[in-house]
């Protein structure tokens, strides 16, 4: 995918993670000690998680995901425990060796294979799943889109993904963080309306074989983000 949008936010992002806000992510999920700003995210995500795995089978084996946007590797973890062979893929080359370091011996009968990289590269082949939990909420509608029908084609059963919906709350949020210096703050989050995003993936002719399945929302504290399914009719 090749627009300019998208190529320019996600060299930000990759910047973001694997310069700026490396310590910080190292922290947030791990066990360590969080003030209480961080903990009411580090709760959220965990959360997510959470039900994102509720939308997978419980039995994984012989399943391939991708786990787009992998970070530290915790879902890639609980996905490959279940018997998953998880291709686990992040913009950032120190969050991945992060999450390789994080891998416990005893992973069951699953796998990981952690890569630093584009998740839409194809040369990392097809899949069962995709799940991109947090990772496309840089990005603006109509490239949110994009990166998702170009997942599907490599994609068999469901993808799961999570976006950041517009809300006030959200909105204010996003207000008060453009206050901080540049160099202090992420690349911003990109709130979009659930209404317009379910109507756009409906009317994206490369989807025209998708459905829209489950959808929930996680509030905690700072961290509100919503997950939606896609299934392969």
């Amino acid at each position: 995918m090749n627009s300019t949008s998208y190529v320019n936010r996600r060299s930000q992002v990759e910047t973001y993670f694997d310069r700026t806000a490396l310590d910080a992510w190292r922290k947030l999920t791990s066990d360590a000690p969080v003030n209480k700003i961080r903990a009411t995210v580090r709760a959220g995500r965990d959360r997510m998680r959470n039900a994102i795995l509720g939308y997978l089978p419980e039995d994984l084996q012989g399943r391939r995901i991708l786990d787009a946007g992998c970070g530290t590797g915790a879902f890639a973890i609980e996905a490959a425990r279940r018997g998953a062979d998880v291709v686990a893929i992040d913009i950032s080359p120190k969050l991945v060796k992060l999450a390789g370091e994080r891998v416990p011996e005893n992973i069951g009968r699953g796998s990981i294979s952690f890569v630093a990289g584009d998740m839409l590269d194809i040369q990392y082949g097809e899949f069962d799943h995709v799940v991109a939990m947090d990772s496309m909420i840089h990005y603006r509608t109509d490239d949110l889109v994009s990166m998702l029908a170009a997942l599907s084609l490599r994609t068999s059963q469901s993808i799961i993904f999570t976006h950041a919906p517009k809300t006030v709350l959200l909105m204010a949020m996003h207000a008060i963080g453009q206050l901080f210096p540049r160099g202090n703050r992420s690349p911003s989050i990109v709130p979009v309306s659930i209404t317009s995003l379910q109507r756009s993936l409906s009317n994206e002719v490369a989807l025209e074989s998708w459905e829209l399945g489950r959808h929930c929302r996680v509030n905690s504290g700072f961290y509100l983000s919503c997950a939606q399914e896609l299934k392969k009719s």
